[in-house]
């Protein structure tokens, strides 16, 4: 096969594993009939949705596990726990499985927790060393679908079980369990990291790919509007979002067909060339018999062979003649890095503790604010699905973001300070949360809160990919990045127990709390945290200025 299909075709499987490995946001879909169905107080459901970030605490098993491990085994490895975790879960609400205590229960959500960072890991380290120059675009383009996962599992729900909240609960355990692991057994072979040698854009696909992600992203915002949704059966947008996802097929498809093209019209240019060579001599009166044809033909064919297979990764893609082994190969490409460290001396940087915290104030708020939302959905007397929809697809738009940046400003060969995007994004953010204190009875102001939230943390988690790899480099990059990410469950646990005792402490003797002073206070607490999030990106971007600079050519 053309290298270059394989190295298209593993994007598309990249594709394919985000796009269902958002597993742990369909936890506010169902949360609410969990907590109903197991007796749990708010605290306790609180609790399950710090595990389920907690499995991210030792993310970094992921980034060791792919230094010795081929990809194919680490991504099978890693859907085996998630089908683990929600699997033994399902089997205890459908009453398969007897007497599973609350322990067992949250050791299962941190397990399930835990697969989402095999699965990153396997997709970030093949987009880095299969696409060098445009590495952010494609950790961006694949990172986006990961944030449309609600959305695709709210989709196949709908189509089986439109009405019954109970069987809707059940329904997303079970497919969590499952379709992570069938998707990883066929992507598998594909996703593998090519020995490239030298790479040069392909725009013409990556035009083809970025319309494809934007159609997706429109028709999954239309279908979480009540007004637009309605006019579409739940078995027809489940059908346009297969189609959708199936789309980027094409390309690869597209670029084997055409380099199969190009083959067969050198070797007719070949064949030719042969032809004519013999007829000038033989018009010479040269005596030319079959053994100076034969000996004279492997010579000519190997050097117009080779000036072909030149000509026809030129502007494409130039690589070794063999595939990698799924281990981790060096390349040509010189990614542009502050400095190489390894986890020990980033710990000791300041740049990493300011980092930490913005992220901390940032995503993990935001993931907290999405953990909570079945619950503030029913304090406000509204549907949790329609909420979880809509900050899903929203969440897609904003990690496609930074990606389309990159794309129009790297092609001027300047390099965006990402820092400076972060700041962009965390202000937003904190007005976000102040926004949700308005009073205002048709939540209007809660629909579009949370279309911030989802926007801006979406862009900020794809761009924090690139900014890990650009403050502490490459060689590391595996371990570096899910050490940074620990401050997920750490935000979780102390975040989320906070809004957990502000709800119950306004609850009712059920447990239950309904109106706005639910969750008025910890919404202040929430966006003043932010604020001082942007505050350290302000700092962290004065630090880092000089470097960004430095790059524009």
């Amino acid at each position: 096969m053309p290298p270059i299909f394989l190295q298209w075709l593993s994007l598309v499987a990249m594709i394919w594993l985000q796009s269902i490995n958002g597993t742990n946001s369909n936890f506010p879909a169902y949360s609410s009939q969990l907590k109903h169905l197991l007796s749990m107080s708010q605290i306790q459901l609180n609790n399950l949705a710090f595990a389920s970030d907690a499995g991210k605490l030792f993310g970094w098993l992921s980034g060791i596990a792919a230094n010795y491990l081929p990809m194919w085994l680490v991504l099978i490895l890693g859907s085996s726990l998630g089908m683990i975790g929600y699997g033994v879960q399902y089997l205890f609400l459908i009453g398969r499985v007897s007497n599973l205590p609350y322990g067992a229960i949250f050791f299962l959500t941190m397990l399930a927790g835990n697969s989402i960072c095999w699965i990153n890991t396997v997709c970030y380290l093949v987009a880095i060393r299969n696409f060098p120059l445009d590495g952010q675009l494609v950790i961006g383009l694949t990172g986006s679908y990961q944030g449309l996962s609600a959305k695709i599992y709210t989709d196949i729900v709908d189509v089986i079980y439109p009405s019954s909240d109970v069987k809707r609960a059940r329904a997303y355990l079970l497919f969590s369990s499952i379709l992570p692991l069938i998707v990883s057994v066929i992507t598998a072979p594909l996703v593998r990291v090519i020995k490239v040698m030298k790479t040069k854009r392909a725009k013409d696909a990556f035009i083809f790919i970025l319309v494809i992600t934007i159609a997706t992203g429109v028709f999954a915002v239309m279908g979480s509007i009540g007004s637009t949704s309605s006019l579409l059966s739940p078995f027809a947008g489940a059908v346009g979002m297969l189609t959708l996802l199936l789309a980027p097929l094409l390309i690869p498809l597209g670029l084997g067909l055409r380099h199969q093209i190009k083959q067969l019209a050198e070797e007719k240019v070949h064949i030719e060339e042969i032809n004519n060579v013999s007829m000038d001599k033989m018009e010479s009166g040269v005596k030319l018999d079959s053994s100076e044809i034969i000996s004279e033909s492997p010579s000519e064919s190997f050097e117009l062979s080779l000036s072909s297979s030149s000509e026809e990764f030129n502007g494409e893609i130039r690589e070794s003649n063999n595939i990698g082994d799924d281990k981790i190969s060096e390349t040509n490409e010189v990614i542009s890095v502050i400095e190489e460290i390894g986890v020990k001396v980033m710990l000791r940087r300041l740049n990493f503790w300011l980092y930490f915290f913005v992220y901390l104030f940032g995503v993990t708020l935001a993931l907290v604010f999405f953990n909570n939302l079945g619950q503030i959905a029913e304090s406000r007397g509204r549907s949790a699905s329609s909420l979880v929809s809509l900050c899903s697809s929203f969440g897609f738009f904003g990690r496609l973001v930074p990606s389309i940046v990159e794309y129009f400003v790297s092609r001027r060969k300047y390099m965006i300070s990402r820092p400076a995007f972060v700041v962009a994004l965390m202000a937003p953010t904190g007005a976000a949360f102040f926004l949700l204190l308005a009073n205002d009875t048709s939540v209007l102001w809660l629909y579009i809160s949370t279309a911030i939230i989802g926007v801006c943390s979406g862009a900020i988690t794809t761009i924090s990919v690139s900014l890990t790899t650009e403050l502490f480099g490459t060689k590391n990059f595996g371990v570096n990045h899910n050490v940074l990410v620990v401050n997920i469950p750490i935000g979780s646990l102390l975040f989320g127990y906070l809004a957990a005792v502000v709800y119950h402490k306004e609850g009712n003797a059920e447990g239950k709390c309904f109106g706005m002073e639910c969750y008025r206070k910890t919404f202040s607490l929430w966006g003043t945290l932010c604020c001082i999030g942007t505050f350290f990106a302000l700092i962290l971007y004065a630090r880092t200025r000089k470097f960004y600079n430095s790059q524009r050519s």
